[in-house]
């Protein structure tokens, strides 16, 4: 029996010598730059280009895929696993024991390593990383939808009065980022999605698989605020938006590797010509308490995934994030990465707008105000895996009822840039000259916003909807907002062929006479001219 007792005794001292640890290692460069710069088709889809180019923002070196060669040595280096990686960051998600880790600060093409644990990490090493009323104006209904029991979730963000001018997300790109989708290829609700090709993608990052349609029920709850229909009792709140679906969550444990899996769906959203995400996820305390982060490490620059969120914002993503809900709890703030900056942190309201006491609080830790605006969070109404209508409480929901709305919002102003999407979405909230910690700017009045970029000096270039892009045989322009133009249509050699006159009413051309191509389009209206690629399929 002592023998065996001295036997346990020396397996727990070396287990515990030999604990292994979750770090990221950063890389000084990237050697690739100069091939990818000169092809970016290599790195960012056709989509993801237009984005940028709507919204001016310049190719940069984040966009360039991590080394190759770097990864592969780190692989190779004695008792490393790499977990996950980052072109933002331009690191890997790696674990190993903290000397095989420290190790791989030897090799020349590493920058340094950051633990998870964050007693492990130098205390001098300083962190450098780039970073109203109701509106009810009268207009043209031509659409209806019988919401049933989520009427109240859609209506007060004034979100049927957009759906009645028949802007529902199409066009746009939703990307969900949460713990797994069952049910969503095979449940009733979402059968309007499957029937319209809206569900364009996804991958399952804790497992490494393309199957999507697995693991926790969480994330087929929050698709179906968004994109769920099912007549006289759900429809979402963007019907017709295209959605990608990525798991990052891994529900049987909390560890860093999540925010590392988050980033790199980030990435790949981003590297689709994704328009929004929305993320009912976050951070704060881990399985390893010496992973958590303090309330103090919540501004936005420490978090992995807020780091990550903040780039994403500077490719032209809108990022929708929950609040969180500890709002009861010993430490009531909002996590990560819902501290990030220039992103839509969503709290929670019940259906008389009134805070729900689980939502997080603000404000972040160097005093932004978080939570930005607030949606139904309590007894929202949603769609299990089989397609049965049922009500849950959470954060999880408010942020995709908003993030549906954002998209639905987006397509009936397609030019708009991320940013600007953010700060209308904030200034038509009912709090926004009194912001407080519990619902922020408070519950935006979408219509308001619509009306409000309406008054802008730009609003006829904002105001008009090209789509659906890719098109089949026919276009729609949607936009009351010009009394006559012209609609050119150029093929890859420069030649016309088609030009037509659009009337205000006038909303539909066909192109049923033109080959499969890429097409540039040329449109002029009141001293107005917008121009862009068509992709005809």
């Amino acid at each position: 029996m002592k023998k065996i007792a001295t036997l346990l005794l020396f397996v727990l001292s070396f287990s515990s010598f030999a604990q292994e640890e979750d770090a990221w290692v950063y890389f000084v460069d990237k050697p690739d730059e100069v091939y990818y710069a000169n092809n970016p088709l290599e790195m960012l889809s056709q989509r993801a280009l237009d984005r940028r180019t709507t919204q001016n923002i310049a190719l940069d070196l984040k966009d360039i895929p991590i080394s190759q060669t770097y990864m592969a040595q780190v692989e190779a280096a004695t008792g490393i696993t790499v977990m996950a990686k980052s072109k933002w960051l331009n690191a890997l998600h790696i674990r190993g024991s903290q000397t095989n880790i420290q190790a791989l600060t030897a090799l020349s093409f590493v920058d340094h390593v950051q633990f998870a644990n964050h007693s492990l990490n130098p205390t001098n090493r300083g962190v450098a990383y780039s970073t109203s009323h109701r509106n009810n104006e009268a207009f043209e209904i031509m659409a209806n939808y019988n919401y049933g029991n989520s009427s109240n979730q859609i209506q007060m963000l004034n979100g049927h009065l957009l759906h009645q001018q028949d802007y529902t997300g199409q066009g746009k790109v939703i990307a969900v980022l949460d713990a797994g989708f069952p049910g969503v290829n095979t449940a009733s609700s979402f059968q309007r999605l499957r029937d319209n090709n809206l569900i364009l993608g996804g991958y399952n990052f804790p497992d490494r698989s393309s199957n999507f349609y697995t693991r926790n029920s969480h994330g087929t709850n929050v698709l179906s605020t968004m994109g769920g229909y099912v007549d006289g009792q759900l429809v979402g709140t963007a019907p017709d938006a295209g959605y990608y679906l990525f798991i990052t969550e891994d529900v049987n444990s909390e560890n860093p590797v999540e925010e590392s899996y988050w980033v790199e769906a980030l990435e790949m959203a981003d590297s689709l010509g994704v328009d929004v995400v929305n993320s009912s996820l976050g951070y704060g305390e881990y399985d390893n308490a010496s992973y958590s982060y303090s309330y103090s490490q919540r501004n936005g620059q420490i978090g992995f995934a807020s780091r990550g969120a903040g780039i994403a914002h500077l490719k032209g993503i809108v990022c929708v994030i929950s609040a969180g809900n500890e709002g009861n709890t010993s430490e009531p703030h909002i996590g990560i990465p819902a501290d990030a900056d220039h992103v839509l942190t969503v709290g929670a309201v019940n259906s008389s707008e009134a805070y729900a006491s689980f939502s997080s609080i603000g404000p972040s830790f160097d005093g932004r105000v978080k939570p930005d605006v607030c949606a139904k969070g309590q007894s929202a109404t949603v769609s299990s895996t089989t397609g049965a209508i049922t009500t849950s409480n959470g954060t999880s929901f408010s942020s995709p009822i908003l993030a549906g709305m954002v998209a639905t919002f987006w397509s009936a102003l397609p030019n708009l840039t991320a940013d600007e999407v953010i700060q209308f979405v904030r200034e038509s909230a009912d709090q926004y000259t009194t912001p407080d910690i519990y619902k922020g700017y408070g519950v935006p009045d979408f219509q308001l916003a619509l009306n409000n970029v309406l008054s802008t000096e730009s609003f006829v270039k904002q105001s008009l909807t090209f789509y659906p892009n890719p098109v089949g045989n026919s276009l729609y322009i949607k936009g009351n907002y010009f009394d006559k133009g012209e609609f050119k249509l150029y093929n890859g050699l420069g030649q016309k062929v088609l030009q037509i006159v659009v009337l205000q009413n006038d909303q539909k051309i066909s192109l049923e006479s033109l080959a499969p191509g890429i097409y540039v389009y040329d449109f002029s209206a009141n001293n107005t001219n917008l121009q862009g690629k068509l992709i005809k399929q």
